[in-house]
């Protein structure tokens, strides 16, 4: 079955996108180029076509009426201390060398201000997050590295815990935040860096929430209410965005929001694996493996519809003010059906308005709430620089073996 969506309401959902466009929590293409095509931007060319390739191209954000995308500067978890950092670091330099070779489309923005005056001048305000604290080797001078070259959140785990966070997909290790892992947060709060929480336990989110003083988001993450895999979001949590401030970025990861593809998606997995791919890889060698299992073994398929009673949900718990969208495009093999790529927002927000959502709050949704969560951070960075200094902690004075600490 195709998803279908009402003409006159798509023709309002594009109306509204041209005033209110998408700023997008979470955008994998810099680890795609990478895979693809060794960061090699002429091999690999988004002002043409790549459908097919890529969920990401110029004219297919344009057509989907994004105005900011955070672009992930994610890298593996598998790779660990200085490894992970230099990898970070090719990560952001992708990212610059984008807006650089597309500046017509693209604008690197680092503040709240930067993205309004990106999509004021027709450009799509391109922002960076890393996803995982893996990526900071446990050094908070490295974290400060990262939000210098324009980070602006750090998801504070991936798919494996790190030594002072639990990730929802590794087994319980500090039952949440360490002490230095609350530090981290802290730090990134003094910086104006978000904390995301996509990824991360429900302790470790209740921690992150407990310690923070500016919102968090959550980058790409949907509700575990109607679909229970351990990606989501609680109820519980969600509720306490409200008082935090924070942001839930709804995501369209088929496995994270149907709970028939769960079991499906593990199995595709584990014949990857079994193939000699990582069960992350979308390279075409890859994706014909995927193929040839989904011709075998039907896949369930989610519909922008399956997103849309997310949002009904998390919007009935944590308050409209507290939602936005993080798609997760060329990170994940399989999309919804209507959110095939970066050109299918358009028919989430039809949906929406089809379900009498209205025309106030799927602005905030689109835009609204991520560009006030971004100033917020700021805001509250600023006023923590008049009292707070560089923070000079080290995992092992904070959580033990303080002897192996370098002297000072």
């Amino acid at each position: 079955m195709t998803y279908t969506v009402d003409p006159d309401m798509l023709e309002r959902a594009r109306a509204l996108l041209a005033g209110h466009p998408v700023v997008d929590g979470h955008n994998d293409l810099p680890w795609a180029l990478r895979m693809h095509a060794g960061y090699d931007l002429d091999r690999c060319d988004i002002a043409a076509d790549q459908t097919g390739l890529l969920h990401t191209d110029l004219a297919r954000l344009r057509e989907g009426g994004v105005g900011a995308q955070f672009w992930s500067v994610y890298v593996p978890s598998d790779l660990q201390g200085d490894r992970a950092v230099s990898a970070t670091m090719e990560q952001i330099d992708c990212v610059r060398a984008l807006a650089a070779k597309y500046r017509d489309d693209l604008r690197l923005a680092l503040t709240a201000d930067d993205v309004e005056a990106a999509w004021a001048d027709g450009r799509i305000a391109s922002l960076m997050g890393a996803e995982g604290g893996h990526s900071i080797a446990s050094s908070l001078a490295t974290l400060r590295g990262l939000y210098a070259l324009g980070v602006r959140y750090m998801t504070l785990t991936h798919n494996d815990n790190v030594p002072w966070a639990d990730s929802a997909t590794d087994e319980p290790a500090a039952n949440g935040l360490t002490r230095f892992g609350e530090e981290v947060v802290r730090e990134m709060n003094r910086l104006g860096m978000l904390v995301d929480l996509s990824h991360v336990s429900p302790d470790t989110m209740r921690d992150a929430l407990r310690v923070s003083r500016a919102p968090v988001i959550f980058s790409h993450s949907s509700s575990r209410a109607v679909c229970d895999h351990p990606r989501n979001i609680p109820d519980d949590v969600l509720s306490l965005l409200s008082g935090n401030g924070g942001v839930a970025m709804v995501t369209f990861v088929p496995k994270f929001v149907l709970a028939e593809a769960i079991a499906w998606t593990q199995a595709a997995d584990e014949n990857l694996r079994a193939r000699g791919f990582h069960h992350l890889d979308s390279t075409p060698a890859a994706m014909e493996v995927q193929r040839e299992y989904e011709a075998a073994n039907p896949r369930p398929v989610a519909t922008a519809a399956t997103v849309a009673d997310h949002l009904d949900h998390m919007r009935e718990v944590a308050g409209i003010d507290h939602l936005g969208i993080g798609g997760d495009f060329d990170g994940t093999s399989f999309t919804p059906d209507g959110l095939a790529d970066v050109s299918g927002y358009p028919n989430l927000v039809a949906e929406l308005l089809g379900r009498d959502w209205s025309e106030a709050d799927l602005a905030k949704l689109t835009w609204g709430n991520a560009v006030r969560v971004l100033r917020s951070a700021e805001d509250v960075a600023l006023e923590l620089s008049l009292t707070e200094k560089p923070s000079i902690a080290t995992i092992e004075k904070l959580d033990g073996n303080a002897e192996a600490a370098p002297a000072v």
